[in-house]
């Protein structure tokens, strides 16, 4: 049996409901985080990947919508383990904390309103194919702007956006969409964030091209930069500079690590998963189960020993 918090306690998933007439689920104004837990099966250890740093974007994200959560980011990391305990999980799993306010009323407002966090487990799995790589469309759809619904802000009502643009992409026979940003630039996928490797150099869009600041892209750079020794730029990407690429990849908690090796019909370098894509595929896998000693501090084992 599942557990999930809800309400201040640790229930059985079925016991966590809302009412139809939740003010959040009517406008959208809730925040929430995808956090992966990976299985190592040699040490028998459920590791939690950057459990703290997400409570912590969560925490930061909620009080800009003026949700003042009465948990701190640690709190939150020990009462998702005892979830993960409870559940008794030994599988890769995905973990999804939600802040919401909980009124049942009707206004489309951020204020004077009560404020709850939910938390609860599910089974993914794969949410793209790493082993193969990916076909991408450039959506119609323009990424939000940073000043009508910030895309570095987890704001469920803003993946109406993401909706539209990976539906679109599914509709043409595609596996995922890459949204522009207002002017014009790449900003990112329906929910993952975007490199591409040009001439051995990684580029990816900065923050201000409205972007989620993807914890997962910041490791990605880390790894980039000390196991693979390649450089890497945070710029403005134009279309056509997709086309032209030598690999493509997006990163993110569910995505993880995933090559795209065809945009809009076009292959991307030969049509296969490139050199770098690869190691870094490698590096990133191994690191999340716990296998890389110097990464273990990216991880938050979940049973004692």
């Amino acid at each position: 049996m599942d557990f999930a918090f809800f309400e201040g306690k640790i229930v059985p998933v079925e016991e966590a409901k809302i009412s139809i007439m939740t003010n959040s689920f009517h406008y959208g104004t809730a925040i929430f985080e995808g956090i992966r837990a990976y299985w190592n099966e040699e040490e028998e250890q459920l590791y939690i990947l950057f459990a703290k740093e997400h409570y912590e974007r969560l925490l930061t994200n909620a009080r800009c919508l003026f949700m003042e959560l009465n948990y701190s980011a640690e709190e939150l990391v020990e009462i998702t383990k005892e979830i993960l305990r409870k559940s008794e999980i030994r599988e890769d799993v995905y973990i999804r904390p939600i802040a919401y306010f909980k009124d049942l009323k009707l206004t489309p407002k951020l204020i004077d309103y009560t404020p709850e966090i939910a938390i609860y487990l599910y089974r993914f799995g794969r949410y793209l194919d790493t082993s193969k790589g990916i076909r991408a469309k450039v959506s119609s759809w323009r990424r939000n702007d940073d000043n009508s619904i910030p895309s570095r802000w987890k704001v469920a009502g803003a993946y109406v956006n993401s909706a539209l643009a990976k539906t679109e992409a599914l509709m043409s026979g595609y596996d995922e969409a890459i949204l522009l940003n207002s002017q014009g630039y790449v900003a990112e996928g329906s929910g993952e964030n975007i490199f591409i490797i040009k001439n051995g150099k990684a580029i990816t869009p900065s923050p201000n091209e409205h972007i989620l600041e993807g914890i997962t892209r910041n490791a990605v750079i880390t790894l980039l930069k000390k196991e693979l020794v390649v450089e890497v730029e945070e710029r403005p990407i134009a279309r056509s500079e997709l086309y032209t690429a030598d690999e493509v990849f997006l990163t993110g908690t569910a995505a993880e690590v995933t090559p795209v090796v065809e945009i809009d019909n076009r292959k991307i370098g030969n049509g296969e998963i490139g050199p770098i894509t690869k190691q870094l595929q490698e590096f990133y896998f191994n690191a999340v189960r716990g296998k890389i000693q110097r990464y273990k501090k990216w991880l938050t084992p979940v049973y004692d020993k």
